[in-house]
């Protein structure tokens, strides 16, 4: 009996297994493995964009530090933007052009925005309501020729008269704009000199510059850093007096901003 029983569970063992055997070569056949399909994504293309390096106000002159390329989508870039791929020089080309608007840092730098020595760049540099004017000068009448441009002056007027000759400063802390210098050869030494300076005035200060000039000789006289003080405009001294020789006599009118 009990070998009977033995043997029906060893049949019933084997047929399940036999069973289980072909169950896994039916259904394992025609299995593979699941395919993934990938997109691939779409390629930007890209130039290089010349951008401020940092933070350019109004009126700088731009220089090399100024300057950085970027990397920038071509198809993000404007009419007045500078590619590396059409200018490559753009960021030595530049040098010395002033600012006509300020820059943010990274922003791209536009042409617009730029001037160019001969094109409007003493405009770009002057304050609203201020004008640029011309007065000439030489190395006895501009300090030695250690003037520059952004020094502070006072313009000083020379008359001669049948009562000898009167100086008087017509001017105060005025701005230099430009000034013409060149180098010379003198003595075998090399020496600065200049024959113009340009400086910042309001219209009321031209009118005493011009007639001025037409009555001596002016001179400008260089102040130091510490009395130039342009830029608090409750300091600074706008007032100027024009000198006028009438039948040998020194007339006098102040002029107030």
């Amino acid at each position: 009996m009990k070998v009977a029983r033995i043997a029906v569970i060893a049949i019933a063992l084997i047929a399940g297994l036999f069973a289980l055997i072909l169950a896994r070569s039916m259904g394992g056949g025609d299995k593979s493995e699941p395919v993934v399909i990938t997109k691939e994504a779409p390629q930007i293309k890209m130039d290089e964009v010349l951008t401020a390096a940092n933070n350019i106000p109004l009126g700088s002159n731009l220089t090399a530090d100024m300057f950085v390329w970027r990397k920038w989508p071509v198809g993000s870039t404007g009419p007045g933007f500078i590619l590396r791929s059409k200018r490559p020089e753009a960021d030595s080309e530049l040098l010395g052009s002033v600012a006509r608007g300020s820059f943010l840092s990274g922003e791209p730098i536009n042409e617009a925005k730029i001037a160019t020595a001969g094109k409007g760049m003493m405009a770009s540099i002057l304050p609203k309501g201020y004008r640029a004017v011309a007065t000439r000068i030489s190395p006895e009448t501009s300090a030695g020729g250690f003037i520059l441009p952004k020094d502070r002056v006072d313009v000083i007027l020379t008359v001669e008269s049948n009562r000898g000759v009167a100086s008087e400063t017509i001017l105060s802390n005025i701005r230099v704009l430009a000034i013409d210098q060149t180098v010379e050869d003198q003595d075998g030494q090399k020496v600065v000199v200049g024959e113009t300076a340009t400086l910042e005035l309001t219209p009321s200060q031209s009118e005493v510059l011009v007639t001025s000039q037409r009555q001596g000789q002016l001179a400008l006289a260089l102040r130091s850093l510490e009395d130039a003080k342009g830029d608090d405009p409750d300091v600074d001294d706008r007032s100027g007096t024009i000198t006028l020789v009438r039948n040998g006599n020194l007339i006098k009118r102040t002029v107030k901003q």
